[in-house]
């Protein structure tokens, strides 16, 4: 920093394409702070380091932070400053802000240029201080990519092109320019794995009229190189792209500033028109086709015949045989590994148990994960990737004697969970109109829980992916705040976190339905996709009132139909037991 004449320098956790996941080359925040999560900002100055995360990460960070001069800034937390509001009180008049342009938000960088304007100060955007310190730095990832047959996406890659096109004579666009890995993939129905848990790979997409550029850094196999030639696709080097956007002049150009990084944006306003709008393409995938809609049922049966076979199993064995929460994620991702289409997991497994269930983002590592035992709460928030879509679950587990507040917190989740599920509204709504009906049981006992109540989940891509969402605060980002139309999939996981006790979640992925129409409206409402018992074992029946009660019943009712033919001898008669009437 002294070297490129820095004093503060900003390290955020992402990748050229602002990927919530990133590879290991882009692991600049974790190398230097220490901080594993998947979430978090790093600021540095000459006489102090913060690092910024959110609510799900405070346990987490302040344990892997402690014995370090790293500040940890809990966001959204009284009295803690925004990011903004730190670089604006640790910069003085003149001094000069560094970041890699190439891994900071168009839209966020924004506000720095704001805070430098006011000081006189400037931004050095073009630096990447980690090439010069991380000697060991992993290379860029480079893994293949394969083909998603229309029998799985729906929809043919020209057939997908032409909406583009039709939203670009729309916003009357020459360009539109896709750097998000999630749209590329969905656009040209390919997948890859250059990122963990998410099937996608590194490239750039430019779409005219009559043109599609692909950057991509990769010897194509003659199987893709056919396919995108037959697609109009042309390959370019991945490295080109940058000089390629700044040889774009007086055109007009579609592109999403909230999901493309800063180096673009200043590339761009300076010899383009920039039209800012979301992705078409944001939307087109959010809305799951018949086809798709199809096949998720398909992978959401798979996924519960997998999930509902660890639960007999961990309720049969803990306490039996050795298990910890390391091998029980393990076994639960061999049980999956055994169906059909299977890929690979849609997410770290958070298999927590105890205290660590408290921890909302835990990853158990093999040197010192816990011991689960036949008492207590293990919580395993899980998912898979299959050829038929992306499923995503969450199941809190009580393996013996638990305590009367913990079946309170359990019960009081469930009927959170139950409530927003079962939500019938007009056509219109979005997702901070309903978060309310999951919150409120917890708000009315003066608790909440640090997090979104839902998120939207890609199909064969991202399992946290928008516009649609549940919250009950407006985010800055209004892409995650869409009108929830029919063919959306967005997950309802309320819980409760008591740091050194306990943590529960449940967590099922939900189909957006319409229903009746009439003098009113269009009505919606949700069609379940997830397929395992909830554990009753945790359930304090006084406090479920009886349309909860209705509903658990019709939920348990349909999870027994739809398992029964895969399961049987003990199997079968402990699923009849664990799916019961109430």
């Amino acid at each position: 920093m002294e070297a490129a004449d820095i004093d503060c320098y900003l390290i955020p956790t992402s990748d050229y394409h602002d990927s919530e996941y990133v590879s290991g080359f882009f692991m600049v925040r974790k190398y230097f702070s220490g901080f594993t999560g998947s979430a978090g900002t790093l600021v540095v100055t000459a006489g102090e380091a913060a690092l910024f995360t959110d609510g799900r990460y405070f346990i987490q960070a302040g344990e892997e932070l402690s014995g370090t001069s790293i500040r940890l800034m809990k966001m959204g937390e009284p009295g803690v400053p925004t990011l903004k509001e730190y670089i604006d009180s640790v910069l003085s008049p003149g001094q000069t802000l560094g970041f890699d342009g190439r891994v900071v938000r168009a839209d966020e960088a924004e506000d720095f240029e704001e805070i430098l304007d006011k000081k006189q100060g400037r931004i050095l955007w073009d630096c990447d201080l980690a090439e010069g310190i991380w000697k060991d730095r992993p290379p860029l990832p480079d893994q293949p990519v394969w083909i998603l047959e229309d029998c799985c996406s729906g929809q043919s890659t020209a057939e997908k092109l032409k909406r583009v096109r039709e939203r670009m004579e729309e916003e009357k666009a020459d360009v539109h320019i896709l750097t998000s890995l999630d749209d590329i993939a969905w656009l040209l129905n390919l997948r890859g794995s250059d990122v963990d848990y998410c099937p996608v790979f590194l490239s750039y997409a430019v779409i005219r009229m009559d043109q599609v550029l692909l950057f991509a850094g990769r010897a194509w196999p003659d199987e893709i190189r056919s396919y995108l030639e037959a697609n109009g696709v042309e390959q370019r080097p991945y490295q080109d792209f940058y000089d390629y956007a700044a040889a774009i002049r007086g055109e007009k150009v579609l592109i999403c500033r909230g999901r493309i990084n800063y180096r673009l944006h200043r590339i761009l306003k300076e010899h383009a028109e920039v039209i800012d709008r979301p992705n078409p393409t944001s939307m087109m995938k959010a809305v799951k086709n018949p086809v798709e809609i199809e096949n998720l049922r398909k992978s959401h049966l798979k996924d519960g015949i997998a999930v509902t076979r660890f639960m007999y199993w961990l309720k049969n064995n803990a306490g039996k045989i050795p298990m910890t929460e390391v091998s029980a994620a393990e076994y639960l991702e061999q049980l999956r590994r055994k169906e059909e289409g299977f890929i690979e997991p849609s997410f770290e497994t958070i298999s927590a148990y105890g205290a660590n269930g408290a921890i909302i983002h835990y990853s158990p590592k093999v040197e010192d994960c816990a011991q689960i035992r036949p008492y207590g709460l293990l919580m395993v928030d899980s998912g898979g990737h299959y050829r038929e879509g992306t499923t995503d679950i969450t199941r809190t587990f009580v393996l013996g004697e638990v305590t009367g507040e913990m079946k309170r917190h359990f019960t009081l989740v469930l009927r959170a969970m139950l409530r927003l599920k079962n939500t019938r509204f007009l056509y219109g709504c979005r997702g901070i109109n309903l978060d309310i009906r999951a919150r409120e049981v917890l708000w009315e006992q003066g608790m909440d829980y640090k997090h979104g109540t839902g998120h939207g989940v890609g199909y064969l891509l991202n399992v946290h992916e928008g516009p649609n969402s549940f919250r009950w605060k407006l985010m800055p980002d209004y892409q995650d705040n869409a009108v929830l139309e029919e063919g959306m999939v967005t997950t309802d996981e309320p819980g409760i976190y008591i740091e050194g006790s306990h943590g529960i979640r449940i967590e099922n992925e939900l189909l957006c339905r319409k229903g009746q129409k009439n003098e009113y409206g269009q009505f919606m409402y949700f069609e379940d996709l997830t397929c395992v018992p909830i554990d009753l074992d945790g359930v304090e029946l006084s406090l479920l009132d009886e349309t909860e009660r209705k509903w658990l019943n019709e939920y348990h009712k349909e999870v027994y139909q739809r398992l029964e033919p895969y399961f049987t001898g003990k199997e079968l008669a402990w699923l009849k037991e664990a799916t019961r009437c109430i």
